[in-house]
């Protein structure tokens, strides 16, 4: 199967920019399951370590500085955090893993929660799994997405941080994280390589995630 493009027709980059352009706000954290908002608009959920740009990547995508709180400090996201976009799509940040600071009881309270959001919500539509472009896919990624073909999630990697490494450092790491992809039937055979610092793959997430808006 030929994988997809990423998106650059005017069309779609102007969808994108459309939908990013509008209202973004903050619905609700959940730390527990009883807390989760209710299913109301298609989910996309961001999955990744402590300290890959989660945070840093939504408040670009919204051209937003405070949209979501960015910390230098790992770990610090502790509950689910939901955003909607122009009341058509939730962009959910969930809590980093591979922190090791984290008590292991706090560790196994963030893990049920999004255990159950992963496997529970109706309305998710795709992950992304965010890796850093200077370290590639590791282990606990790959565990991440063991788990979310586990419970049928599409999930699709973003790598953050391009400015940080050359072009030819950017694109080996965009085909070696693909071809890890490829090996996962659930997984959509896209990776976007991203940078919150110069915008550059902004206007294409944005395209994509307009695609699955309401």
């Amino acid at each position: 199967m030929t994988a997809p493009a990423v998106p650059t027709g005017a069309a779609e980059l102007e969808r994108g920019r459309r939908l990013f352009a509008a209202e973004s706000r903050f619905i609700a954290a959940a730390d527990q399951p009883a807390a989760l908002p209710s299913e109301r608009l298609p989910e996309i959920a961001f999955v990744g370590r402590s300290n890959v740009g989660k945070s840093s990547l939504l408040n670009a995508l919204t051209g937003r500085k405070t949209l979501a709180r960015v910390s230098r400090t790992p770990g610090r996201t502790r509950a689910i955090n939901f955003f909607s976009i122009g009341g058509r799509l939730m962009l959910v940040d969930l809590p980093g893993y591979g922190y090791a600071a984290v008590s292991q009881a706090e560790t196994r309270r963030w893990s049920q929660t999004v255990g159950f959001y992963l496997a529970r919500r109706g309305v998710l539509r795709r992950a992304l799994l965010l890796v850093d472009v200077r370290h590639g896919l590791k282990d606990s990624d790959r565990l991440a997405l063991d788990l979310l073909a586990d419970d049928a999630v599409s999930a699709m990697a973003v790598l953050t941080k391009a400015d940080k490494v050359s072009m030819a450092e950017c694109d080996a790491q965009t085909h070696a994280v693909g071809a890890a992809l490829a090996r996962h039937p659930s997984a959509y055979p896209l990776v976007v390589a991203t940078s919150a610092e110069t915008g550059q793959g902004i206007p294409a997430l944005r395209a994509l995630l307009a695609a699955l808006a309401s």
